[in-house]
């Protein structure tokens, strides 16, 4: 069969150095994020990236914002560079122009079999922990806006309207605020957001409870997406501290895991029938059994309280449907279980421009994973693009089926 041109749910982009420079305040931009050139490397030690500075070290660039140093690794840029280990720090001159400059990035895109991309942030990290953690929240809220309008007004917009999709972020520190922008960046074209696969780790309320009903609100009223990448609870799956890199990039999904069952319990689908989620780079074919464990521990519900039958009338997974969305890039084992999960809840992505990408070879793998799970034509479709356009409402943006 043919196989259709990709919508990719989850690519990144490394944005451009003088993305705050230009848009903040002018009292604002000396403590602003901003891109400084020196020599040196980048370490990663107790789960902390630092750099050393050194003059017969590689040149590199290096993000300052307040207090923060933060070097660019080369694993958020690796295509073009496959040789390369992810661990060490690059410069704007090291990269494919794909990921952080617009006509190169369509023509990757073009290249790839592909014409429709959301990208997550890399300096904010993966829904906005590097503002969140700052001290000077009113810096941090316009720095926030900024991305968002540069985001929405300049990546997205030109020849990238209808084929780059706007994700914005939100003030993770102020639930009324995040409502807002959810609202502003609607009002402007966006209506899909990031947010945190587990708030808890990065200091804030969970999903469990009352604190971020203003933005689930404004989320389900706007018809807006939320987003959640693994990795945004700036925390990873450990098994031992002398474990190799790969048993934990073995692991990554858990985390995915995690955010299944925890938005599955709070009851949020029951309150909010109109939200939307969607968990990004986690795979899928570990979710028939956490569905049937889920449905499991509601059954026996009256042994621990009741508590989750209070919240759900109905089975956890009878709330999967329209609601939560996980994605894929080459998992063979969760496609073959695709009638347990639902067939309409899984969406394809390429992770441009990480180490993790099948770029340039997406369609050859969508290719070889259709085959592999036996996918009919309309599977098919469903996969690689019917459901993003469903899931993102993405004929409001002039995708077209």
């Amino acid at each position: 069969m043919d196989i259709p041109k990709i919508i990719s749910v989850d690519d990144h982009v490394i944005e451009p150095p003088t993305l705050w420079q230009e848009r903040l305040p002018q009292k604002y931009r000396e403590n602003g994020p901003r891109v400084v050139r020196k020599n040196g490397r980048m370490t990663f030690a107790d789960g902390v990236l630092k750099f050393e500075e050194s003059a017969d070290a590689p040149v590199v660039d290096l993000w300052h914002y307040d207090d923060l140093v933060w070097p660019i690794p080369r694993g958020m840029a690796q295509v073009g560079h496959l040789d390369e280990l992810s661990a060490h720090s690059v410069n704007y001159d090291d990269i494919e122009l794909g990921c952080w400059q617009q006509k190169a990035r369509l023509d990757a895109l073009a290249a790839n079999h592909t014409d429709g991309s959301l990208s997550f942030p890399s300096f904010p990290r993966f829904c906005g922990q590097t503002f969140l953690e700052r001290e000077d929240k009113d810096l941090a809220l316009l720095c926030v806006r900024a991305y968002n309008d540069w985001m929405i007004d300049e990546w997205c917009a030109g020849d990238g309207a209808g084929v780059l999709i706007p994700l914005t972020l939100i003030p993770l520190w102020d639930p009324n605020l995040a409502a807002a922008e959810v609202h502003r960046c609607a009002d402007k074209g966006s209506y899909a957001v990031a947010f945190s696969e587990n708030p808890v780790p990065l200091g804030l309320p969970s999903i469990h409870g009352p604190h971020w009903d203003p933005f689930l609100a404004a989320c389900e009223e706007t018809g807006t997406v939320i987003n959640m990448h693994i990795g945004s609870s700036s925390q990873l799956a450990v098994t031992a501290p002398d474990a190799p890199l790969e048993a934990g990039m073995a692991l990554t999904a858990e985390n995915s895991v995690h955010a299944f069952v925890d938005w599955l319990t709070s009851g949020v689908f029951a309150r909010r029938p109109g939200l939307k989620i969607a968990l990004s780079e986690g795979q899928v074919g570990w979710m028939p059994f956490m569905m049937e464990r889920l449905d499991s521990v509601w059954e026996r519900s009256r042994f621990y309280g009741n508590r989750l039958r209070e919240v759900l009338p109905e089975p956890p997974s009878s709330y999967i449907a329209g609601h939560l969305y996980g994605c894929v890039f080459d998992d063979v084992e969760g496609m073959l279980r695709r009638d347990v999960i639902g067939m309409g809840q899984i969406m394809f992505e390429t992770d441009y421009p990480h180490s993790d990408s099948t770029f340039p070879h997406s369609k050859q793998t969508a290719e070889k994973l259709v085959q592999q799970a036996g996918l009919n034509e309309k599977e098919t479709y469903q996969l690689l693009r019917g459901n993003a356009i469903e899931c993102f409402g993405l004929e409001r943006l002039g995708f077209t089926k």
